[in-house]
């Protein structure tokens, strides 16, 4: 059992300093990297900004298209008391089929048409206002998004910490026990001690043994958790650096609120395109190409055209000024939740730090307490070996302080996850 217990502490030893050490910046860098959600908003806000320059294209460049059409109207002409058919009739006066006038026996056409917008810049800047406020959105979400990861995953990291120090606590425990069991075993086989005394010894020895094999599985677990937050496909034992989170200035500008700014954008670029339908349009057209409806005078009946259109709305309803109430009140919304989110904000800041001047107040005592308890450990040790103080109350001892340190490492563990969360929404 002895070289087994050994064995453990030495495989993990070498586990924690054997191999390379990864911190707090090498797990977000990883998580930031390999994250789908901040890969989509790079590939949106590209997106936006091509899509700024197709509204470029279709508010300032040419049109230039392609028509062709052919369809024959033959009739049955019956002039001259002859019925005969006719694929292009020109001069029919008694005929079964449809109207010549209407349909002239036929259209034969070829054209190139262009198309060109005229005076449309300002158009075009309004339009692509709001692709690029998308774009904006986008770049947004990406920073909101790496600061999301970087709470989430600084939350577990310090949960593999609170681990490591629950480990690190316990193999000095181990290693005390194991030197007074050993001290312990040679009085009782000298008969200066009871053989339960040794016992005793040796029962918490086992019982922080087992300890330490449920922290490392714990360890492990944890791990393997903040791998998979991160995306990395690690799956060895690893040891993590210390953390010591400080808390951040107080910030006078919150970068959170920067969403309710760029939303309120949005909604002003939303109403300024609605607009832009009541400004009048002007564009210049031109074609030319083949365009004639009887046959034998096709040869003669390439040519060209152009001109101008011109459209302006006069009434619809009124539906300008109703989308525009509208809008400002969906703007009331953004700034009601921005106001609200400042409030709520400024806060939960404030109770954050509370918390945090609590707990420190609380870890001053538990240290100055273990401080106490090890320098105790020390006199009853002597006291031991001259027989002035039982086995008893050593172990008694030990195990309250094995308390104390597991509780001293969770209040080192939440002071890191508040100043985590106050760091958050510090930002």
């Amino acid at each position: 059992m002895r070289f087994v217990a050994l064995y453990f502490v030495i495989i993990f030893s070498f586990c924690q300093f054997g191999f390379s050490q990864n911190d707090l910046n090498y797990y977000i860098s990883a998580a930031k990297v390999n994250s789908p959600l901040i890969q989509d908003n790079k590939n949106q806000s590209a997106a936006a900004k091509i899509e700024a320059e197709r509204i470029k294209a279709v508010y300032t460049k040419p049109q230039v298209t392609f028509m062709g059409s052919l369809s024959f109207s033959p009739i049955i002409s019956q002039d001259s008391g002859k019925t005969k058919l006719v694929f292009s009739p020109s001069d029919a006066i008694k005929y079964v089929g449809y109207d010549i006038a209407a349909s002239n026996g036929g259209v034969y056409m070829g054209l190139i048409n262009v198309n060109q917008p005229l005076f449309n810049n300002s158009k075009y800047k309004t339009a692509a206002e709001q692709a690029l406020i998308g774009a904006r959105i986008n770049e947004n979400n990406i920073q909101i998004s790496g600061h999301d990861i970087e709470k989430i995953v600084g939350d577990q990291y310090i949960l593999c910490f609170q681990d490591m120090k629950q480990i690190d606590y316990l193999n000095n425990l181990i290693e005390l026990i194991k030197e007074q069991k050993t001290s312990v075993t040679k009085l009782a086989e000298d008969g200066l001690l009871k053989q339960s005394d040794m016992l005793l010894v040796n029962i918490e020895y086992q019982t922080q043994l087992n300890m330490l094999n449920y922290y490392n599985a714990v360890y492990k677990r944890d791990l393997m958790d903040l791998n998979i937050l991160c995306g990395i496909n690690d799956t060895s034992y690893v040891a993590i650096k210390d953390i010591n989170l400080a808390v951040n200035p107080n910030i006078t500008f919150s970068k959170f609120t920067e969403k309710f700014r760029l939303d309120s954008l949005n909604l002003v670029a939303s109403q300024k395109i609605f607009e832009l339908k009541y400004k009048s349009q002007l564009s210049a057209f031109g074609n030319a190409g083949l365009n004639g409806v009887y046959v034998p005078t096709l040869p003669n009946r390439f040519g060209m055209s152009a001109g101008l259109n011109f459209t302006v709305y006069i009434f619809d309803g009124k539906q300008k000024s109703l989308n525009q109430k509208k809008t400002d009140i969906l703007i009331k919304s953004t700034q009601a939740y921005k106001s609200n989110f400042v409030t709520q904000n400024t806060i939960r800041k404030s109770k954050l730090l509370t918390e945090i001047s609590s707990l420190e107040a609380r870890m001053a005592i538990a240290s100055a307490q273990l401080k106490d308890y090890k320098q105790l450990l020390e006199f009853y040790k002597k006291e031991l070996m001259t027989g002035q103080q039982s086995v008893v109350l050593y172990i008694t001892t030990v195990k309250g302080l094995a308390t104390l340190q597991r509780d001293y490492v969770l209040m080192q563990t939440n002071k890191q996850l508040l100043i985590n969360t106050y760091n958050y929404w510090n930002w």
